[in-house]
């Protein structure tokens, strides 16, 4: 299997920021306005999409490899802490925690998990803050799932034990 310059090998699992995680399909070449370019081909296969990304526009698209041990154990700390819940307006709020989720950073989703996490005895959440919760959950069990090689629902299992724990 060969590398790309940037460390990416066809069959990869890479984590593309606004998707979360998937697999590097091939590298192409392909013709775009006269010029080119050579791409990366990744699929998505928990959104049932392809997506093409510049070889040299990846690390800056944030196109990175999947969390290190170091990373998914800070992560794994972070949901047993206790959550931060700023005193400001749900919108604001709300758009921070879209701006973590699609940042891909592993610790960030955490952090948003935690956050948003209700155990039985609290109050219900709101539409949108169960959505928002839904949303990092999946993105941070399909990593999870991705490193430790299992499927996603042991790894929803996994987070959500930690996340009693932690309550």
């Amino acid at each position: 299997m060969t590398k790309s310059a940037d460390g990416f090998a066809i069959s990869d699992h890479v984590v593309y920021p606004a998707h979360g995680v998937g697999t590097i399909q091939a590298v192409e070449t392909q013709e775009v306005a006269g010029t080119s370019l050579e791409v990366y081909v990744i699929t998505f296969d928990h959104e049932k999409m392809t997506l093409r990304v510049p070889t040299k526009k990846a690390k800056t698209a944030g196109l990175r490899s999947l969390a290190g041990a170091d990373v998914v154990t800070k992560a794994m700390t972070t949901l047993k802490g206790r959550a931060r819940v700023k005193r400001t307006m749900w919108s604001r709020r709300a758009q921070e925690y879209e701006a973590k989720i699609n940042s891909g950073d592993l610790i960030s989703i955490a952090e948003v998990v935690r956050d948003l996490h209700r155990a039985d005895n609290q109050p219900e959440q709101s539409y949108s803050e169960r959505q928002l919760y839904e949303s990092a959950l999946d993105r941070m069990a399909r990593e999870v799932a991705a490193i430790e090689q299992i499927d996603r629902d042991a790894a929803v299992g996994l987070l959500t034990k930690s996340l009693i724990k932690a309550a």
